[in-house]
């Protein structure tokens, strides 16, 4: 079975390269989406590598536009965004689905926006700003969401036989 979530793991890092290319404002892009949902069926230790391999990817093909390193720290936040967004879902789905849903879209786009953003402010600071960081709070917050929610809805539709990957 392992060679089941290898396969479908690389298939989500690819599909993370297609979002790569849908950006916003430079590296914000529709990447994390695969991230999320791989972090749904597969648990948190693929859905942290789709994650963290997606955003790399969405820097890369922007040319790493906040530097190398500051991007490597959001692929290890990214990383951690999806692992932890898998990891409330996972506590939480046994007593009630709705709210683990709910709870675990709040969590992964408060880690993913601006705790994101605070961990990297020291970084940010003498390329952007305070100015410019706290720009970036509502539309890295908005698309994180909208990735998320993506997501979930994606796997409400999925059949029952694709969601047993992470028991298995």
């Amino acid at each position: 079975m392992k060679i089941n979530k290898i396969v479908i793991t690389a298939l989500f890092i690819a599909l993370s390269f297609i979002g790569a290319n849908i950006k916003i404002m430079g590296t914000i892009a529709f990447d994390a989406m695969p991230g999320f949902l791989g972090a749904l069926l597969l648990g948190p230790v693929y859905g942290g590598i789709i994650g963290g391999v997606g955003h790399f990817l969405t820097a890369l093909t922007s040319g790493f536009p906040l530097s190398l390193p500051v991007h490597l720290v959001i692929t290890v936040i990214m990383a951690v965004t999806m692992a932890i967004f898998a990891l409330v879902y996972k506590l939480l789905v046994n007593k009630n689905k709705v709210l683990a849903i709910i709870l675990a879209v709040i969590v992964g786009v408060t880690v993913n926006g601006p705790i994101n953003l605070l961990v990297l402010s020291p970084l940010l600071m003498p390329i952007m700003g305070k100015a410019g960081i706290l720009a970036l709070v509502p539309v890295l917050s908005a698309v994180a969401a909208i990735n998320a929610i993506v997501a979930v809805l994606i796997y409400k539709f999925l059949p029952r036989s694709l969601k047993n990957y992470e028991n298995k």
